[in-house]
């Protein structure tokens, strides 16, 4: 009786330690610190309230607001087309296409993205004559152009490792199931392996887009009026800091509407895997 009772008493779990641990009491004054950092500025923007200067210069915001996103917008459509043969080129067995992408891949991932878009943007400028030739130049001349050129090849080096990782996270299982029922390797893809590897490739891609949204704001640089370049223009005229405390509270609401948008879809097409 008593051998089973030491037993018992060595194998029972220790009791949960008492009291608040470290990294609770951190977090609890992080939290803390955010909220007061929260309450401070809407304090502040209260009390810095504006009329003439949302009157002068909301107009300004809307239509760079507008440019951010017309500009994220083609460039995400343009990387995720030319993520496709990145992706296959990435998969392929053949050395010469496999190391071309992943040196496209390479290049892309490993610069900056504002390095990329002054090559593009002071770099083109060198090559105007053979451009002029080809009927090229009309295009590059233009910054917001340039800009889409480089966000385009930017997002497609991301876009396409996020495809090939959710393509390959599909069991190899699904392609011989497909195969022993005489589907093509084209039909197999689009059909079955596509549909399970888009689910995977939801967030990643939720994620890229918001890194682009944010990553946007560089183009301010190169005399792009996006929300960025209008909200340095409005503080050159003002001196007023609340300028850029909108610009960042438009780009804070940007992100959360697209996090909480890529959850609701994700919800709903993976419904079938909660019942």
């Amino acid at each position: 009786m008593s051998l089973a009772t030491d037993a018992l008493k060595v194998d029972r779990p220790p009791p949960p330690a008492r009291g608040w641990s470290r990294q609770r009491i951190l977090g609890h004054v992080l939290v803390g610190l955010w909220i007061a950092l929260g309450i401070g500025m809407v304090v502040y923007l209260v009390a810095a309230w504006n009329p003439e200067f949302f009157q002068k210069y909301a107009p300004g915001y809307i239509s760079g607001l507008g440019i951010t996103l017309l500009l994220v917008a083609i460039s995400i459509v343009l990387g995720a087309i030319l993520s496709v043969p990145i992706a296959y080129a990435r998969m392929s067995k053949n050395p010469i296409l496999s190391g071309f992408a992943y040196a496209y891949v390479y290049f892309f991932r490993g610069t900056p993205l504002l390095a990329q878009t002054f090559l593009v943007y002071y770099g083109v400028g060198s090559f105007r004559p053979e451009l002029e030739m080809v009927g090229l130049w009309g295009f590059f001349r233009e910054a917001f152009n340039c800009a889409i050129f480089a966000f385009s090849l930017n997002t497609a080096a991301y876009q396409a490792e996020i495809l090939r990782g959710a393509i390959e996270s599909v069991p190899r299982g699904q392609w011989e199931g497909a195969a022993s029922l005489g589907l093509h390797k084209l039909q197999t893809m689009w059909k079955i392996i596509l549909p399970q590897a888009l689910i995977v490739a939801l967030r990643p891609y939720g994620n890229e887009i918001i890194l682009m949204i944010k990553g946007s704001a560089i183009v301010a640089i190169i005399t792009v009026y996006d929300l960025m370049g209008i909200t340095r223009l409005t503080y050159a005229r003002t001196f007023d800091f609340q300028s850029y405390i909108w610009a960042a509270i438009i780009y804070l609401v940007i992100v959360e509407t697209l996090r909480h948008g890529v959850e609701w879809i994700e919800r709903r097409i993976t419904i079938h895997l909660h019942r």
